[in-house]
Order: structure tokens, then sequence, then C-alpha cells
């Protein structure tokens, strides 16, 4: 596979909680540079973000992030801000403990509600594979492909562990033709970007692939 389309999707992310904005904007000279899908960022960055790249680079966000568990109303509010501020796109997470209850109707109602907050904008929803049993990540499955959301995605990268092929090849057995995969979490050669593209990921969240590349080039 071609190394410029496993770069044209892949969200290069920065996330960590030291994160300074000389490091968000080095990435999102790389993602400007290198031709990637987004740059994944802090919402605190979003607007100073925005402001330097303009139209030349997607800016994606995180709301709810890494846990879940804030109230349908304060993700919503986040989103609405985030894309107020320039973001192009929205990484939400569940609420796992509502998976775990089985409260799937509370679930399905929040994503739609963040999804509205969103205006239009993209939506990934992320599903904390590590946590979930594998009927729980189908019934996710079920409930993302109701929802109206764009993406559904693996994890936060911030939990027990990340994307596995596993889960890949579980989510594109069981989410409808309008919902795109979304892998993260331990993505780590270029060689397990191309897994997860070809077992039917359209998006990867990694930081690690530009810095291949750009290791490679220097």
């Amino acid at each position: 596979m071609d190394i410029n389309e496993i770069l044209s999707k892949c969200d290069h992310t920065l996330l960590a909680q030291t994160a300074t904005w000389s490091e968000i904007k080095e990435i999102c000279d790389d993602g400007m540079k290198y031709n990637t899908a987004s740059v994944c960022i802090p919402a605190s960055y979003v607007k100073q973000a925005k402001e330097y790249v303009g139209e030349k680079l997607a800016i994606c966000t995180v709301i709810g992030f890494p846990n879940g568990y804030s109230t349908t109303a304060v993700k919503c509010f986040e989103a609405e801000d985030a894309v107020k501020n320039g973001a192009d796109e929205i990484d939400m997470v569940i609420n796992i403990g509502w998976v775990k209850d089985k409260k799937y109707d509370l679930i399905l109602n929040e994503i739609r509600e963040i999804k509205k907050a969103c205006n239009g904008k993209i939506l990934k929803v992320i599903i904390e594979t590590c946590l979930l049993s594998d009927e729980e990540k189908v019934e996710m499955c079920k409930i993302v492909s109701k929802s109206g959301a764009d993406y559904i995605k693996t994890s936060t990268g911030f939990s027990i562990a990340g994307a596995t092929e596993h889960d890949i090849k579980l989510f594109a057995e069981n989410v409808d033709a309008s919902v795109k995969i979304k892998a993260a979490g331990g993505i780590s050669s270029i060689e397990d970007a191309e897994n997860f593209i070809n077992l039917g990921a359209s998006r990867l969240g990694t930081s690690r692939i530009v810095k291949i590349v750009k290791n490679e080039n220097k």
C-alpha cells in the first residue's frame, strides 16, 4: 500500500496532558506536510490550531475524554463549543458504565444529541473496546449504526489497551455500511496501519506513522 494513502487515513494525534502549543503547532505542520486526514488535539487548542492551519487541514478534538462519564449535557456543550472554535471533527467517548448496565437507550439518545450539537461536522464514537465483551461491542455496533454518527472508533489510547485486529473484524461484520471504522491506540508500525486498513478501517488514530515517515526521510 502506498505510504501516501496510509497517511491520508491518519488522524495525527497529540492528546498528552502536557501538550504545549509548540508541540501542537509541530503536529499541525506535519499534518499539512504529509496530508493527513486530520490532527486530533485537545479542545483547548482547537481555536488556535484552526486559525493557524485555515482550510489546509482538518482539526479534530475529543469530548467526554477519556473516561466518558460526563453528563450528556456537558458532552453536548463540549461538542458545540469545539465546533464554534473551528473543529471539523469530534471524537466522543461513550458512557462505559451505561453499557455495563445495558442502558442502551440512554447511549443511543446521547450519541444522537451530540451529533446534533456537532452541527453537521463529523462525529466519531469511541466505545473503548478493551473494556467491553464481544457481546457489548456488537451491541454498540448496532447502536452507533442507528445513531447517525459517522464513525465507530475502538479506543481512546488512555485505557488498558488499544485497537486489535479482532475488534476491527468485529466492527466490519456488525456496523451498517453508513458507519465507517476508526482504529486507534497502539498502531506502531506501517504494517499495523496496513493491516487495520485492509480489515476495514478507513481512519487510524496514531501519533507514530508520521514519525516513522519523518525518520525515514532524514
